[in-house]
């Protein structure tokens, strides 16, 4: 008996004195195997409820967000706009018999829209007006993002951005054959002045592309080619005032309307005017089209709204980086931390820490308006997450980025055990393949799912 003690006994020294196995953690793991640079990733995870820090690394590192940073912005702009806020278009008529066409910068308005404006006008006998006003100083003239790439201008997912939004501010461009192995027919579909280079052929398939030839003008644009049907080219609108003014004049010759001036840019005044007709949009499709979407003219619509609405003034970046300031410090955040030059984070400018965004994150989760926030980030199999993290289905909400050389994803999480957290992962890597960061940040999410 003592022997079988003395040998138990020898045992339990022995298992003593062994060095403990340690179990690598799941997120490092999957940073490790990625065989992306660790120092090109960050990553912040915290429990919603408490706020502790649950795993980081490079946390407090400020890279670039992408299009994650909609979320803060947008936050931001909910809390100044309100919930209920509308996007509205007005046309007034004077005392005077003069009309005032009062802009709201509506991301949503349609040439349709200005063409009800004026037969609602037309149908209350305003038949010859004597002057057209377009009161546009809710916005500044500055249409385009600081620092953003001087070779994205004719991608549709940029466009210009301004007091005159119209249709999208997209405007199509119609291919069409003609006989085989003739040039192609080019032209706008709707009247906007525009110089094409045409290098199109009729062929046996369709493979148009489209391209600036600064060789010859700016302005030209050049198409090459082979064209088999009718087909259409999005190209944003280069001057967005231009259009407004020619689908302005549309809108008016529909109505019967006989006016045959100028239009000119006035504010509108405070007496002696009375309302014609009102076109809106809810401010809720914006958030959703933002945070789901990720609508880049939209976010940046919103954002310079909200900036004008915090300075009782015209709405510019920089009234709008003062209002989101304000709201940060508000929330007991530090903006001074960051580095934010636009509403949707498609310049290289902007600079995030992922400390920063879960530190937001968990305390937008405390505001009334989270409810909306939330909801309104896309779902596993919607918006930016279509086709990616489907086996999550509703336990993350989150918001994705993509650039050159970044990507990113932040949102909230639900974990296996139950556990509501918020996270950042913002990869800014230049040797890596873009399908490679999203593998990794979906291997990091997994990891989070399963570890807290």
């Amino acid at each position: 008996m003592k022997r079988i003690l003395s040998i138990v006994a020898a045992a339990l020294l022995i298992t003593a004195s062994m060095p403990a196995i340690a179990v690598e953690n799941p997120i490092n793991k999957a940073i490790t195997d990625s065989k992306i640079n660790r120092g090109a990733i960050s990553v912040s995870v915290k429990d919603i409820k408490t706020g502790k820090e649950l795993y980081k690394i490079n946390e407090d590192k400020p890279v670039n967000p992408a299009s994650t940073q909609k979320l803060v912005t947008t936050a931001a702009s909910i809390n100044t706009l309100g919930k209920d806020y509308k996007f509205e278009t007005q046309l007034y008529k004077t005392t005077d018999n003069e009309l005032f066409l009062k802009l709201g910068a509506d991301p949503y308005l349609t040439s349709k829209d200005l063409k009800n404006i004026f037969s609602a006008a037309k149908a209350k006998n305003i038949n010859t007006p004597k002057m057209i006003y377009i009161d546009d100083y809710i916005l500044d003239s500055e249409n385009w993002g600081e620092g953003w790439q001087w070779d994205d201008d004719l991608n549709p997912l940029m466009p210009k951005f301004g007091p005159y939004n119209l249709d999208n501010n997209l405007l199509s461009i119609i291919v069409a054959p003609t006989s085989p192995n003739s040039p192609a027919k080019i032209y706008p579909e709707v009247f906007y002045p525009l110089a094409f280079m045409n290098l199109v052929t009729t062929g046996k398939t369709t493979d148009v592309t489209i391209s600036h030839n600064t060789n010859i003008s700016a302005e030209m644009l050049q198409l090459e080619g082979t064209v088999q049907r009718l087909t259409k080219k999005t190209i944003p609108i280069t001057n967005m005032k231009r259009y407004f003014r020619l689908r302005l004049e549309d809108a008016i010759a529909d109505s019967k309307m006989e006016y045959y001036g100028k239009f000119a840019e006035k504010k509108l005044p405070q007496k002696n005017i009375y309302l014609v007709k009102t076109v809106e949009h809810d401010f809720n499709k914006a958030v959703v089209d933002i945070l789901k979407n990720s609508n880049n003219m939209v976010a940046e619509t919103v954002f310079k709204l909200a900036g004008g609405k915090f300075v009782n003034n015209t709405g510019s970046i920089s009234s709008a980086i003062k209002m989101f300031n304000e709201y940060c410090s508000k929330q007991g955040l530090k903006p001074e931390d960051i580095k934010i030059v636009d509403g949707s984070g498609v310049s290289k400018n902007n600079l995030m820490t992922s400390d920063f965004m879960t530190d937001f994150l968990v305390a937008e989760s405390k505001t009334e308006d989270y409810e909306l926030f939330k909801t309104s980030m896309a779902s596993p199999g919607e918006g930016t997450l279509e086709n990616r993290m489907l086996y999550f289905k509703d336990n993350l909400k989150a918001k994705t980025g993509t650039l050159t050389d970044v990507s990113a994803i932040a949102g909230y999480l639900k974990t296996r055990s139950g556990n509501d957290v918020a996270f950042d992962i913002m990869i800014n890597d230049p040797k890596s393949k873009a399908a490679d960061k999203k593998m990794l940040e979906e291997y990091i999410i997994r990891a989070i799912y399963i570890t807290f």
